[in-house]
């Protein structure tokens, strides 16, 4: 059984990288994207794991993924803020 969301996301991440191979980007930076995307993706599983518990949950997709990714936890308090406290579902 796959994870929630995990075949969007991967679609996603497969998508981009065509588009970043496409435009003639380096490894490099397809690489770091890919990795902080499914490091983003794992913090969000755990995340919702235990954030269920509260009542706090996020949608996990490509945007979200990444942004927890790149800027670790204060991305997801960002997250949080604009879900809970602005209303905006990213």
């Amino acid at each position: 059984m796959l994870l929630p969301g995990f075949f969007s996301f991967a679609i996603g991440i497969i998508i981009i990288a065509f588009i970043v191979w496409l435009f003639g980007k380096s490894v490099k930076i397809l690489f770091k994207f890919v990795l902080n995307s499914i490091i983003g993706y794992v913090f969000l599983l755990i995340f919702n794991f235990f954030g269920s518990i509260f009542g706090l949950t996020l949608q996990i997709n490509l945007i979200n993924a990444f942004i927890a990714g790149v800027f670790g936890i204060p991305g997801i308090v960002v997250l949080l803020a604009l879900k809970y406290i602005f209303k905006i579902v990213i």
